[in-house]
């Protein structure tokens, strides 16, 4: 068996139906750790009408748990405002995961045509395959990036948003 590799899978589409059907399959695939559709209106608008993120909302109840376990040592008061603080940690770790993925799908929205969609997915392959099936089974045109080379390119683009040079100074 192949080597896992940590990829990014960025798959255009003519329309939205194709990208749709692409993404619930995709959901599927071996190894994805997450996926969206991301579309460019005929008046150059981007939306991202789908997005999923496996494990989405473990971290919040998970903390939730863990805060509500050690407020038993204040009675039920503690019992509540530990389960209150714990969901509100959860929560934040949470919402700055999802900010930076919207970081990135913000950095490949610049290569997709008014009218088409994008099926954008992180997925630790074993073998390419099964997404290069889906891909052709709704008539996308696949480009597979290393994880960490997408990665890269995220954090030099907000670093030149901030206008920082290459070295973050």
């Amino acid at each position: 068996m192949a080597e896992a590799t940590n990829t990014m899978l960025f798959i255009t589409f003519d329309g939205r139906a194709a990208a749709d059907a692409a993404f619930e399959e995709a959901k599927e695939l071996p190894g994805v750790r997450q996926a969206a559709v991301l579309t460019r209106s005929a008046e150059g608008l981007l939306d991202t009408p789908e997005s999923w993120v496996r494990g989405a909302g473990r971290p919040t109840v998970a903390t939730g748990l863990l805060g509500g376990l050690l407020g038993l040592f204040g009675g039920p008061i503690g019992v509540l405002l530990g389960w209150t603080a714990g969901t509100v940690i959860g929560g934040a770790a949470e919402l700055k995961q999802f900010q930076e993925g919207a970081e990135g799908l913000l950095v490949y929205s610049r290569d997709l045509a008014e009218g088409h969609a994008m099926l954008i997915v992180d997925v630790h392959e074993h073998d390419p395959a099964p997404a290069d099936a889906l891909a052709a089974a709704h008539g996308g045109r696949l480009v597979r990036r290393p994880a960490a080379e997408v990665e890269a390119e995220v954090r030099a683009a907000e670093r030149a948003a901030e206008g920082k040079g290459p070295d973050g100074a």
